[in-house]
C-alpha cells in the first residue's frame, strides 16, 4: 500500500515537471502581428503584416537602404487579399491573396503585388509578379511602429496608407461598385415589391441612373402599393425634377403613412408635402 502510494506521488510530480517543460514562456514580439480590414463598397480589402519599431534607428536609408527591395514588414511578407477586383494606380488586380514588397526610395517608391502569397525574401521570384508601380514619398508625424490603413474612402475609391518613421505612401484603389450593385440587383430582383424598393433606393442614394430607379419603383408599387414605394417614388421624380408629380406621391405617401403603424419616414413626408405643395412654393416667394 505505502509503495503504491509513493508511485502515485511521483507520477505526479513527474506529470508536473512534465507540464511546465512544455509551457511557453508568453512575451511581447518584438514585432507583432497587425491586420487591417476594411470594406469599401462591396469589396473587402485586408492588409497583413508585422509591424517593426523603429528603436532609435534610422530607418530608409539606413537600416533599409535605399533602392532595396523590403518584405515591408518584419518575419513573413505583408500579405493582400482583396474579395473582389480592384484597380491599384490604374493597374487591374483580381481578387486573391497577394504578397506585397516594396523598394524605399528618397522620393518615390516601387510597390510590387506578387502572386504568390506566401513568398518570403528568400523565395520571391520576380516572375510571379502581378504588377510594379511608382509612388511619390511623403512625410508625416514620426510613428515608431509600421503600420497600415484604408483611408478616404467611399463607394468606389480608398487609399492604402503606410507609415513608418516619418515616411508615409499612398496607394490609391479604386472598386467596381456600381457595377457589382447593379449586377447584384438583377440577379437577385423578382421576388417582393421590396427588393425592387431597395434597387430603387439605391440609384436615389447615388443620385444616378434615376430613370433605372423610377422604372424600379414602377414594379415595385405594380406589385404592392405601400407608402414606402410611393415615397420613394416621390423622391425620385423630385430628384429628376419633375416637382409636381413628386407633390402628388408624396400626398400620397402621406395618406398611406398616416394609416400605417411604421411610418419611420413620416417627419420627412410631412416637411416634403409643405415644402413642395406648388401653393407652399407660392407662399415662400
Amino acid at each position: 500500500m505505502t509503495k503504491n502510494l509513493f508511485s502515485a506521488g511521483v507520477l505526479i510530480i513527474l506529470l508536473a515537471f512534465t507540464s511546465i517543460s512544455f509551457a511557453q514562456l508568453d512575451l511581447p514580439r518584438p514585432s507583432p502581428g497587425a491586420k487591417v480590414t476594411q470594406t469599401v463598397g462591396l469589396t473587402d480589402i485586408t492588409i497583413d503584416y508585422s509591424s517593426p519599431g523603429v528603436k532609435d534607428r534610422k530607418i530608409f536609408g539606413g537600416l533599409l537602404p535605399f533602392g532595396e527591395m523590403w518584405r515591408t514588414g518584419a518575419n513573413a511578407a505583408t500579405k493582400l487579399t482583396i474579395s473582389k477586383d480592384i484597380t491599384a494606380v490604374d493597374f487591374n488586380v483580381p481578387a486573391g491573396t497577394y504578397s506585397l514588397f516594396t523598394i524605399p526610395g528618397e522620393k518615390t517608391w516601387t510597390v510590387i503585388i506578387n502572386k504568390d502569397e506566401n513568398a518570403s525574401m528568400g523565395s520571391y521570384k520576380k516572375e510571379n509578379d502581378l504588377i510594379r508601380f511608382d509612388v511619390p514619398t511623403a512625410t508625416c508625424g514620426m510613428r515608431e511602429r509600421m503600420a497600415f490603413s484604408v483611408e478616404n474612402f467611399d463607394d468606389n475609391n480608398a487609399e492604402i496608407v503606410l507609415e513608418w518613421e516619418t515616411t508615409r505612401i499612398v496607394i490609391p484603389i479604386g472598386v467596381n461598385t456600381s457595377m457589382q450593385a447593379a449586377e447584384n440587383i438583377e440577379s437577385y430582383l423578382g421576388r417582393t415589391w421590396r427588393d425592387y424598393n431597395s434597387a430603387a433606393r439605391y440609384y436615389l442614394a447615388l443620385n444616378s441612373s434615376l430613370e433605372k430607379g423610377l422604372g424600379y419603383a414602377d414594379q415595385s408599387l405594380a406589385l404592392n402599393v405601400d407608402w414606402f414605394n410611393t415615397w420613394t417614388k416621390a423622391e425620385l421624380l423630385k430628384a429628376m425634377g419633375k416637382k409636381d408629380d413628386a407633390y402628388k406621391f408624396a400626398v400620397k405617401a402621406q395618406e398611406l403613412g398616416n394609416a400605417s403603424s411604421n411610418f419611420f419616414f413620416k417627419d420627412q413626408v410631412d416637411k416634403a408635402v409643405i415644402s413642395w405643395s406648388p401653393t407652399g412654393s407660392k407662399k415662400t416667394k
